[in-house]
């Protein structure tokens, strides 16, 4: 992208030699032509043309156009004749007065004038130079229009398994957990992330953005790539690409694949899960304390192709959030929020006798802890086809969302984070009608409660500049029932990923430099009511964003 503080320094000194010079000389010329005596009248004559003709070769190159060259002569004569009325009325120059025949008298310009004059000019040239510099480079104008972002993080992961744990065998039988494949051996990873992305500015109301990141193509929720020279090569994936429209300061509409446009925290989604789809956003302003915001859009979660031999139904999420903000005059907030999100279509449906009609009702993807059922195996299935797993239940969900930023100790931000789910749609008797099993236990809450005391430009956008010495603490409870919350969507840290999980997280990062910084975190989770399943989690990374 073309800057112009980029642009060569001998190019721009040339330039604003020649124009200050044709100037100087102007206003020069412009002044002292009345002054002179006649004899030096000729010479001056001569000089004014020189500077007229330097003047209008600056207009020719596109340094200067026609308008500013003609405005700025016309300028230098009006200040002239200015500065001769006041010369006369002063009587700066006395009647009696010989000036000796090899000078010239310079009329005085004021400062202000010519620091005026210096910046406009410019401002016109630099605007104009950089322009033809593109031309000359072959670059378009349109990259002026892009900037530019990344980060890296660098980490090192332990996994500790409790020791009451069962081995990985034993937890394949139970449904919830049919993807599991370790739970006693405790392990050790260094992991990398990478993401470069781009904002693009359209026009004054319509922007854009691209962004790359590293990560599994099959997961949605983790960008993380386990370092091993076996295998290769890093996958580098697209993760953002949207454009967004913003027709009023108070109103956004936004389409394609972007990040997640609600108020929530990582116990409905994980920071990382990217939302496909549209979503529009309204946030007027009340007055001086008190706003609202209304978020409401149709995310696609997975495209079927439904036929007569395909009855699975695409699976949707249709969300509406609306909430209201204070804010104090010394920057304190709190923030409230209700929200309902719809997940159509995402449970399991049970295959008709030799055949395959809804085996596109099994989840794409899945962490681990919500109920599943076997649907070639349920009440009307075909028993002894190869087992298959679908959601047992519907998953229609009331969340509240509340958060309280204390700035009492500025720059220390003392910040308190509420969340309730509540699953509506778990159904115990439809679940029974489909699966022909009636034990499913009604585990449909989830909470969590955290505390973060410190800097919050760690959770600020790419653009928050982290500082030297930054730091923050956090502290913080979550809970969150099987069939709480899809468990593919929620964190992949805590627990290693999904629900059915309960425990304490603790962390902790430090600004080491601009836009460096350490952090840590702990994670110590157990599960709720399935088989006994300990799982601490360590992270430690460095972090660094440009």
């Amino acid at each position: 992208m073309l800057n112009n503080t980029k642009l060569p320094s001998i190019v721009n000194l040339q330039i604003n030699n020649k124009v200050m010079l044709a100037i100087s000389l102007s206003i020069g010329l412009s002044t002292n032509f009345s002054l002179a005596h006649a004899d030096e009248r000729e010479t001056l004559e001569q000089l004014r043309a020189t500077t007229n003709n330097l003047i209008e070769l600056l207009v020719q190159e596109g340094v200067l156009n026609k308008d500013k060259a003609d405005a700025i002569v016309k300028k230098a004569s009006q200040d002239a004749a200015k500065q001769m009325k006041q010369a006369q009325t002063e009587k700066v120059l006395d009647e009696n007065t010989t000036l000796d025949e090899k000078s010239v008298r310079v009329q005085y310009v004021p400062e202000h004038i010519k620091n005026e004059m210096r910046e406009e000019i410019k401002k016109d040239v630099m605007a104009k130079l950089n322009y033809k510099a593109g031309e000359r480079l072959g670059l378009p104008s349109w990259l002026d229009r892009i900037s530019f972002y990344g980060d890296m993080r660098l980490r090192f992961e332990n996994n500790a398994f409790g020791d009451g744990n069962d081995v990985a065998g034993q937890y394949a039988i139970v449904n919830r957990y049919t993807d599991i494949k370790n739970t006693t051996e405790d392990r050790n990873r260094l992991r990398v992330r990478g993401r470069l992305g781009a904002d693009i500015k359209v026009n004054d109301w319509l922007t854009g953005g691209l962004r790359m990141t590293t990560g599994q193509l099959t997961s949605p929720v983790s960008p993380n790539q386990t370092q091993q020279v076996s295998e290769g090569k890093y996958v580098f994936g697209l993760d953002r690409a949207y454009l967004k429209a913003t027709p009023t300061d108070w109103s956004m509409v936004e389409g394609g694949r972007f990040a997640n446009p609600f108020f929530y925290t990582d116990m409905m989604f994980d920071p990382d899960l990217a939302f496909d789809g549209v979503a529009a956003t309204f946030s007027p302003k009340i007055n001086d304390s008190w706003s609202s915001f209304t978020t409401l859009g149709a995310f696609p979660i997975e495209e079927i192709e439904s036929s007569d031999v395909n009855k699975a139904q695409s699976k949707w999420l249709y969300s509406l959030q609306t909430g209201i903000k204070w804010q104090s005059a010394n920057k304190s907030s709190v923030r409230l929020a209700a929200a309902y999100h719809d997940f159509r279509n995402v449970d399991g449906k049970s295959n008709p006798v030799g055949l395959n009609s809804y085996d596109a009702t099994v989840p794409a993807f899945r962490q681990k802890g919500n109920n599943t059922f076997d649907i070639n195996s349920g009440a009307n299935g075909a028993t002894g086809a190869t087992s298959q797993y679908g959601l047992a239940s519907k998953f229609e969900l009331i969340n509240i969302t509340g958060q309280v930023d204390l700035l009492t100790f500025d720059p220390a931000h003392v910040t308190l984070t509420g969340d309730y789910v509540q699953n509506i749609g778990f159904d115990s008797n439809e679940i029974a009608k489909r699966t022909g099993v009636s034990n499913f236990k009604k585990e449909n809450q989830g909470y969590q409660l955290r505390l973060d005391v410190g800097s919050n430009s760690f959770n600020g956008p790419a653009s928050v500049e982290i500082k030297p010495n930054d730091w923050q603490v956090s502290l913080g409870y979550k809970r969150i029932e099987a069939d709480a919350v899809l468990d593919g969507f929620t964190d992949s840290d805590f627990h290693l990923g999904g629900t059915d999980t309960k425990g304490w997280l603790l962390g902790a990062n430090y600004g080491v430099d601009k836009n460096a910084w350490l952090s840590a975190r702990y994670f110590s989770a157990d599960s709720i009511t399935g088989k006994p399943l300990a799982i601490d989690v360590l992270l430690l990374d460095f972090n660094a964003k440009f």
